[in-house]
């Protein structure tokens, strides 16, 4: 189940909504004020913030600065303050949402499910993709893309690729690019992996694949 901190000083709004939520199947914690609800997100893990613009002791947007400094957790913002600067001011500190008071119940709802798919989706793609510097791999699709455009890449070039990004800075010796892309029983030139390297700095660039002297290969930082 999902966890939702709602930072919000106003009592009444507070049990509406844990109580609504609750219904709807979220684990809800609360806090009174900015400051309350920092020290919680530092504490404990949450999926979602709710929070309130206009409180005591710091207001929302201060919260939201602060917790975008550590933090990339979802939260909407929740404010009576309908004017247009208000809004943009909260998407510019990089607030998901913002709904204006007074609201409906079903709005939240709909827009807490939107915002929480959108953020497992982010989270799905970021693991499907390995990226570094201007080269990215899409582990789903196989393919390769150098500086945004999609390059060819054999089988066996983009099993290299892989491994060496999935563990950059580690250097793997030409044997250990054998027997772990090609297999233990393989039979042929070892310089196969010589070659393959080769024609994978042509589609990279020179720099991506550093030759370590006398021990192996390894991503470039």
């Amino acid at each position: 189940m999902e966890r939702i901190l709602i930072i919000e000083d106003e009592v009444k709004i507070q049990e509406i909504l844990t109580e609504f939520l609750q219904e709807e199947g979220y684990v809800i914690d609360v806090a009174n004020n900015g400051i309350e609800g920092i020290a919680k997100l530092e504490k404990q893990p949450f999926d979602l913030v709710l929070l309130d613009v206009m409180m005591p002791k710091i207001d929302g947007f201060a919260t939201l600065e602060i917790i975008r400094q550590t933090s990339q957790i979802p939260v909407i913002m929740i404010t009576a303050m309908e004017e247009e600067e208000y809004q943009i001011k909260g998407f510019d500190l990089q607030a998901d949402d913002y709904i204006v008071k007074p609201f409906s119940m079903n709005m939240v709802t709909r827009r807490i499910e939107a915002v929480l798919r959108r953020t497992q989706s982010d989270l799905k793609r970021a693991t499907e993709s390995i990226s570094h510097k201007h080269v990215t791999l899409d582990k789903e699709s196989c393919d390769v893309y150098v500086s945004g455009e999609r390059v060819s890449f054999t089988y066996k070039e983009y099993e290299v690729l892989k491994l060496l990004m999935e563990h950059k800075n580690k250097v793997f010796t030409r044997d250990a690019l054998l027997q772990q892309i090609w297999g233990y029983d393989f039979i042929g030139d070892d310089k196969v992996v010589n070659n393959h390297i080769m024609r994978m700095r042509k589609k990279l660039g020179e720099d991506f694949i550093v030759t370590v002297r006398g021990m192996g290969y390894k991503v470039g930082d």
